[in-house]
């Protein structure tokens, strides 16, 4: 490695600047290294040949001696200007240093006419474009503007403003631009102040808002916001993206501008002016972009190396910038063209070398430019090269033995072979980048290599190299083979029987099948010799029912794959359709359908039938229940029956008569789906006293309050309480009441009954 006092490497470059017409320039360049040195200037990519107008100085820099915008030819001193700088082991190049002539054009813009009521707020402008930016002045009644008024606010874009008027603030404005080029006044306006400070309420609102700027780091930026109301409106400022504004180098100009010196990187970004009501949340808003750009900067900057020849040398260049910096790479101050052995990654930040030798030995520069400027850094690569290394190795031949498989085989070398200790066999895929590439080391007595476990139908480079103690030989030629096409690998194949006279043969394709590929399917039963096929399959199925087979017999299948290079190896199955034959004799198969339908009908006659269970279930216990409570109320009854005094038996015959009708009236109810018996035709036929009636009401209520309820409560009365009445031709005798005689009973009386 080389220190850096030894490199060549600029100490002064040549910067921007800008020029004044007919007065001299000068542009700066310093070089350090190892002598002797030759600078020579370029102006847009063109030599600069020492002229009466321009030349260079002893000390290496360029001196215009009458800088001129346009010459009488038509040319131009503006431009880009470098400088270069060569010697023995190499050249580079300086940055473009960017020259412009000093200008300033006429004022477009220019201060208005303005009356603004006392307390008010007035604002001028001028804008004027120039190289230098020019400084604006104001001037009040040919008078420069006393500055240490609080109230007088100038901004460096050409802005007067005047807050809270007076009568005196009323006269006649006009600005003064100034730069090295020239100076120039602008038109006048007056401004009349009239009336007094109004009181009557108005909103705030804002006059002027932030424009959008472009600015360079270092720069200071200025956000102009000027705000009316009444009250006075509080003027506030903040980001759109919720960041804090900071404190450093932030300053307020006047009542509500913002003002940012030494600007940053990091100070781009939206910004709201706030115009505020004091008290209220009333407020009124505007925003501008600030854009800060920064020049190219390295963070890295590549090394010098000294590399043998035949390895890599790698050079880093890593730059900074905004916008971010376009790297491009200079060889002896020559646009690098990358090749097979000179590669660009990550964006141009790495450089490799791949195989170097000594027509790679050179001063190679990363050069970073962006919008904001432009920076280079330089790295020499030394290629070491010792006398008495071996000639390369001879007559390098490649042979292809498989389709994974190829033999190297060479001579040695023509000179110094005494030396050598080894070759080293450098393989590459031909299609993939040098840095793709692999070596495999050989023995010194070995003059030929078997590589292995190379890929199919693909193309090889080969070359060699011999190596000494003291570093290698150059490269052999480069020889490039192909190994054979590979046919495709076995299939994985599964038999599945269907039915007893088909099978399904089912596989998987190979991933190594070729473009055109496809399957052959042969079969045949076992104790015969000749094949049925090939049935050839397109490479997208998988599979392929067999049909009208022997269910008595064996049979082979045998599958393989094919492309353009062969057949593959076959895969081999046997099946036997028997076994499947005999399970349908003693299984006959079943009606799937039938059975599910089947299964579904019986699934819905056990849901109905545990409904229906446990519906008669419930029935069941309110007929206990209702049963249990109407038999405790009939016996009430016939015991209130029982101790009242004895009847005559004829009454007690009608009184059981009736019971008995109505027993059997219930029974008729349901025998006979609703057939009833009128207890008006009862009273006729069976007239009684009112003892009696109010007996037979005491025994017809208890009935009544019965009768909901089973007839087998009934039953709870004595058997002497019914009484059987035959049909008679003499009327039955009176009663002590009166009563009617007894009518005959009807044909369903209760001798039936009995």
């Amino acid at each position: 490695d080389f220190g850096r006092s030894s490199e060549l490497a600029f100490v002064v470059e040549p910067s921007d600047d800008i020029a004044v017409q007919e007065q001299p320039l000068i542009l700066y360049c310093q070089v350090e290294g190892i002598q002797p040195i030759t600078i020579t200037w370029r102006k847009n990519g063109v030599m600069i040949v020492d002229s009466e107008n321009a030349f260079m100085l002893a000390n290496g820099s360029l001196y215009v001696s009458r800088f001129q915008r346009v010459r009488g030819d038509g040319s131009s001193d503006e431009g880009e200007y470098d400088c270069m700088a060569q010697n023995h082991y190499g050249l580079v190049v300086s940055r473009k240093a960017k020259i412009q002539a000093a200008t300033m054009s006429d004022f477009h813009i220019h201060p208005q006419n303005a009356v603004v009521e006392e307390g008010g707020v007035a604002r001028f402008q001028c804008q004027i474009h120039g190289l230098p930016e020019p400084v604006i002045l104001w001037h009040k009644n040919s008078m420069p503007v006393n500055t240490d008024n609080e109230r007088y606010t100038l901004l460096p874009k050409g802005v007067l403003q005047i807050t809270g008027l007076r009568a005196e603030d009323s006269g006649i404005f006009h600005c003064v631009a100034t730069n090295i080029a020239n100076v120039k006044f602008s038109r006048e306006a007056r401004l009349t102040v009239s009336g007094s400070h109004s009181t009557v309420y108005k909103d705030p609102m804002i006059l002027v808002g932030p424009e959008n700027l472009t600015l360079t780091v270092h720069q200071t930026a200025v956000l102009e916001c000027i705000a009316t109301g009444n009250p006075r409106p509080i003027v506030s400022w903040s980001r759109l993206d919720g960041r804090p504004i900071g404190v450093e180098g932030i300053q307020v100009l006047g009542t509500g501008n913002l003002m940012i010196s030494d600007l940053t990187v990091q100070h781009s970004g939206i910004y709201v002016c706030a115009a505020n009501k004091p008290g209220t949340r009333v407020r009124r808003t505007a925003q501008g972009s600030l854009v800060v750009q920064a020049p190219a900067e390295f963070v890295q900057h590549p090394q010098s190396i000294s590399r043998p020849v035949g390895t890599t040398a790698i050079f880093t260049c890593v730059a900074q910038g905004e916008p971010p910096p376009q790297i491009t790479w200079l060889r002896n101050g020559q646009i690098l063209e990358t090749s097979d052995h000179i590669k660009l990654k990550n964006n141009n930040s790495t450089l490799s070398i791949y195989g170097i030798n000594q027509a790679d030995e050179a001063i190679y520069q990363c050069l970073a430019e962006n919008s904001a400027g432009s920076t280079q850094a330089s790295a020499r690569l030394t290629v070491l090269w010792a006398d008495g290394l071996p000639s390369p190795p001879q007559s390098v031949r490649a042979e292809t033995v498989s389709a994974t498989t190829i033999q190297v085989s060479w001579e040695k070398p023509l000179q110094n072979t005494k030396e050598i200790i080894g070759y080293v066999l450098h393989i590459r895929k031909a299609a993939d980048p040098v840095e793709m590439e692999y070596q495999e080391a050989v023995s010194k007595s070995t003059f030929q290599q078997l590589v292995t476990d190379l890929e199919p139908s693909t193309s090889y480079s080969f070359y060699i190299k011999a190596y000494t103690s003291r570093g290698a030989s150059k490269a052999s030629e480069v020889t490039v083979v192909s190994t054979l096409g590979e046919v495709p690998a076995m299939p994985s194949l599964f038999i599945k029987v269907i039915n007893s006279t088909t099978v399904q043969a089912t596989w998987e394709p190979s991933i190594k099948l070729g473009q055109h590929e496809g399957f052959k399917l042969y079969y045949r039963k076992v104790h015969l010799s000749q094949y049925t096929g090939p049935v050839l399959l397109a490479s997208n199925v998988t599979a392929y029912n067999i049909t009208h087979l022997d269910a008595s017999v064996v049979y082979e299948v045998k599958l393989l794959a094919y492309n353009q290079h062969g057949d593959g190896n076959s895969t081999v199955r046997f099946v036997s359709l028997r076994e499947t034959v005999e399970r349908t004799v003693l299984n006959p198969p079943c009606d799937c359908m039938k059975d599910e339908q089947n299964n579904k009908t019986s699934t819905t006659g056990i849901i109905i039938g545990i409904h229906i269970g446990v519906t008669c279930i419930i029935f069941c216990i309110l007929f206990l229940m209702f049963g249990y409570r109407g038999r405790l109320l009939m016996c009430k009854n016939v015991q209130e029956q029982l101790s009242t005094p004895q009847i005559p038996r004829s009454q007690r015959s009608t009184t059981g008569l009736v019971l008995n009708g109505a027993t059997r009236r219930d029974r008729d109810d349901r025998d006979l789906n609703g057939k009833q018996l009128d207890m008006n035709e009862l009273e006729r036929l069976f007239p009684a006293s009112p003892s009696q009636e109010q007996q037979e009401k005491g025994i017809m209520s208890a009935h009544s309050l019965s009768a909901p309820h089973d007839e087998t409560q009934i039953s709870t009365l004595p058997l002497d309480e019914f009484s059987i009445i035959e049909e008679q031709p003499d009327p039955l005798p009176e009663n002590p009441h009166g009563s009617s005689p007894a009518a005959p009973a009807p044909d369903h009386g209760p001798a039936n009954e009995g």
